[in-house]
C-alpha cells in the first residue's frame, strides 16, 4: 500500500496539470473500450455473483453486485455526461480589487490523491475513476472482496483507456489484494492520501471514520422520509411514496419512513397499503396507522431508527408538518426528505426547517442521485456540512485557494 500510495502521489502531479482534452480523451476512450467489453465484464460479474450467492450474499447485496447490460449502458453514459461537464480545475472566480490595489480572487484545485473503499456496486470503480481524473486527482480504488473480478475486469478498461490518452496508468489504482488490511492502511496514510471516502454499509463507514487519519467524506445511514401532507394531491403522493420505496430496496435514497398528516391518512393509507402489499413491503406502523390498517405490525422506536435496505416501510401519522419536521430532523439521517404538498408556504417552509443534504418537494427521493443530479456521476453522498454536502460530484472534489495579483504592490 506504500508503494500504491507513492505512485498515486507522483501521478497527482501530472493530472493536476493535465489539460481538459487529455482528460476527457481518456475518458472517451475509456467508454469505448466498455463497450466493446461488455461480454468480458459480464462473464467477469457473473463469477462473482456466483461467489456471493454460495457465500450467502442478500438479495439488496447481490443486486448491487450485479452488472446488467442497463447498468453498463450507465457507466458508458456516465462517463459522457462527465466530459461534458466544466472542467473545474483552474477556474477563478471572485475576482475583485481591494482598497491596496492588489486583485485577490479564489482559483479552484484539485484535492489530491483520493481514496474510495466501497463494496459490492462494480460501476463505482468507472464513477469515482471518472470524477476524479476529471477533476484532476489521482484516486486508489479500494473495492469489497466480493467484486473483485468486475473491478478487475473494469480496472483494464480503465487502464488502457489512460494509456490512449498518454496519462500515467497510476493516476487511477485499482487495489488488488481482497486482504482487509489495505483498508487499515488506505486511511492512515496521510503523506500519501488527502481524503477517503468510504462508500458501503455502516459498519465500514463507522470504522473509516473512527480509525482514519485522513480527511473523510462520507454519510452513515440514509434513513430517508416522504411526508404526505393534508393539502397534497393524492395521485401525486401515491405515485412518489411507491416509487420512493420500491424502485429499488438497497440503495440509500430509498425512503425508509412514511409520515402522513392525520386528515388524509384514512383515505391515502389503505390506498398505499394495497400498492405495497402488492410488491410484498411489510407495513409497521404507529397506533393509528395499525388501527386504519389491520395487517400493519406495531412499530418499535427502532423502527424510526433504522435503513432497512429491505421491502420493510415504517409509516407515522403526524398532527401536521411541524410534527413531521420534528420527527425527521430527530430521526433522519440528515440525507434525503421529501415533502408532498401544493401549498407553496408550506413547501418553503419544509425546505428551510429540514436539516438534510436534500430536501425535495413533490418528487421522489430516489432523484437523490449525482446522475440524476447533472453531475454525470458522484462520488458518494455527503452528510456532512463542510467542504461538500449532498451528492458529491466534480466541484465537491475540489478545494480553493486565494490568488493575489499585484504589480509591485508592498504593505505599508
Amino acid at each position: 500500500m506504500q508503494r500504491v500510495g507513492q505512485q498515486a502521489r507522483d501521478a497527482a502531479v501530472v493530472i493536476a496539470r493535465a489539460e481538459s482534452s487529455v482528460k476527457n480523451r481518456a475518458l472517451l476512450a475509456t467508454a469505448s473500450i466498455l463497450d466493446h467489453a461488455r461480454k468480458e465484464l459480464q462473464e467477469a460479474n457473473q463469477q462473482d455473483l456466483e461467489n456471493g450467492r454460495t457465500n450467502g450474499l442478500t438479495d439488496a447485496m447481490l443486486d448491487r453486485l450485479e452488472l446488467t447490460p442497463e447498468r453498463i449502458d450507465t457507466m458508458i453514459e456516465g462517463l459522457k455526461q462527465v466530459v461534458a461537464l466544466p472542467d473545474p480545475v483552474g477556474g477563478i472566480t471572485d475576482m475583485k480589487y481591494v482598497p491596496s490595489g492588489i486583485q485577490i480572487g479564489k482559483m479552484r484545485v484539485p484535492l489530491g490523491v483520493i481514496g474510495i473503499i466501497y463494496e459490492s456496486r462494480p460501476n463505482v470503480t468507472v464513477e469515482a475513476a471518472s470524477l476524479c481524473l476529471k477533476s484532476g486527482n489521482a484516486t486508489i480504488l479500494r473495492g469489497g472482496s466480493e467484486a473483485i473480478h468486475s473491478n478487475r475486469a473494469i480496472a483494464r478498461c480503465l487502464q488502457d483507456g489512460m494509456r490512449e490518452a498518454g496519462l500515467p496508468l497510476n493516476a487511477v489504482q485499482v487495489v488488488e489484494t481482497t486482504d482487509r488490511a489495505a483498508v487499515g492502511e488506505l486511511i492512515t496514510m496521510p503523506e500519501f492520501v488527502d481524503v477517503i471516502v468510504p462508500r458501503g454499509g455502516k459498519g465500514l463507514i463507522e470504522r473509516v471514520s473512527r480509525d482514519a487519519r485522513v480527511t473523510v467524506i462520507k454519510h452513515l445511514d440514509g434513513i430517508c422520509h416522504v411526508y404526505i401532507d393534508n393539502m397534497a394531491d393524492l395521485k401525486k403522493a401515491r405515485d412518489i411514496a411507491v416509487n420512493a420505496k420500491t424502485h429499488r430496496y438497497g440503495t440509500c435514497n430509498t425512503m425508509e419512513t412514511l409520515l402522513v398528516h392525520k386528515d388524509i391518512a384514512e383515505f391515502i393509507l389503505p390506498v398505499l397499503a394495497e400498492e405495497y402489499g402488492e410488491k410484498g413491503v411489510e407495513l409497521r406502523g404507529c397506533e393509528t396507522t395499525c388501527a386504519i390498517l389491520a395487517d400493519a405490525i406495531p412499530a418499535q422506536e427502532t423502527d424510526w431508527r433504522t435503513e432497512y435496505l429491505a421491502p420493510v416501510l415504517s409509516i407515522r401519522v403526524v398532527a401536521d408538518m411541524g410534527e413531521a419536521i420534528t420527527h425527521i430532523n430527530r430521526y433522519g439521517s440528515h440525507h434525503t426528505d421529501a415533502i408532498v404538498t401544493e401549498d407553496y408556504t408550506l413547501s418553503r417552509r419544509f425546505l428551510r426547517e429540514v436539516d438534510s443534504s436534500s430536501v425535495m418537494v413533490n418528487a421522489s427521493t430516489r432523484f437523490a442521485d449525482g446522475f440524476e443530479y447533472g453531475l454525470g456521476a458522484e462520488i458518494g453522498i455527503s452528510t456532512d456540512k463542510i467542504h461538500a454536502r449532498g451528492p458529491v460530484g466534480l466541484e465537491g472534489l475540489t478545494s480553493e485557494k486565494y490568488v493575489v495579483l499585484g504589480d509591485g504592490h508592498i504593505r505599508a
